[in-house]
């Protein structure tokens, strides 16, 4: 099964290279972040000729959270539970073939002082509780998207100029941690040690063509559905699209 992540950053202005994309790329399962779109205005009907069962979890112009996959989808939430106030379309969790996935865009923060950036990390909170009530089952579980942070030094192109910046600030990369301590695993970086893999580049000061990126999009996994991990890497390709996405596809494959 190859799984893949992808914050599309809407979808009505990448459906084109969205579509191109699943048709070479082929993945079963492909977890959508940023769709911004409700859920009736979602191009269900392009992606679904191509095959693709598709469970959504949508809103108008902010966030929207999507799960496509070529075997029956099984919903079991479109909230993360810990904070019945947060209404925001940022959660799905659904049960495709046998395994729990989860597709999150977790908040940027808008800044690091601000209650946006407050409600970011309780968010990590929410997802480590979550995911230890998910490892008490013992049951495999890939749990992937926009996380917002790069974890380490090697995940971004300049840590000593960016740390206490968004998405590298060390409040952030300690929610992060201890999600990880409790045992989950990082599917890139199980098989792909190597520094500088960036999933996301900013459209100003040429940060693409000078590979000026951040790894901010994960795909976790609880050890059960580890112990099937095949590959896993960063589909660079669409990000060297015309209209691309300021994100690029992460992936992994399982056995069965």
């Amino acid at each position: 099964m190859k799984i893949a992540t992808w914050n599309v950053n809407s979808i009505r202005i990448r459906l084109p290279t969205l579509l191109e994309w699943l048709k070479q790329a082929a993945p079963d399962v492909v977890l959508l972040q940023e769709t911004k779109v409700v859920d009736e205005a979602f191009p269900s009907l392009e992606i679904g000729g191509l095959g693709y069962n598709i469970a959504l979890n949508g809103q108008k112009t902010y966030n929207g959270v999507a799960i496509l996959a070529k075997r029956p989808i099984a919903v079991e939430t479109k909230q993360l539970p810990g904070d019945a106030q947060d209404v925001e379309a940022r959660y799905i969790e659904a049960i495709v073939d046998g395994l729990r996935i989860a597709s999150v865009y977790v908040p940027q923060g808008t800044d690091s002082t601000g209650p946006r950036f407050a409600f970011k990390l309780r968010y990590y909170q929410r997802l480590r509780d979550h995911l230890r009530s998910l490892l008490a089952q013992e049951d495999p579980f890939v749990v992937g998207g926009d996380w917002n942070v790069a974890p380490d030094p090697d995940d971004v192109f300049d840590p000593a100029a960016l740390d206490g910046t968004l998405c590298y600030h060390p409040d952030e990369r300690r929610g992060f941690r201890t999600i990880m301590h409790l045992g989950v695993i990082d599917a890139l970086k199980a098989l792909n040690p190597a520094p500088h893999q960036y999933s996301w580049w900013d459209y100003r000061g040429g940060a693409w063509p000078k590979n000026q990126g951040m790894r901010i999009d994960h795909l976790i996994l609880s050890p059960q559905a580890a112990d099937k991990l095949q590959a896993s890497g960063i589909d660079r390709g669409p990000r060297a699209l015309e209209k691309a996405s300021d994100h690029t596809p992460v992936w992994c494959e399982l056995t069965p």
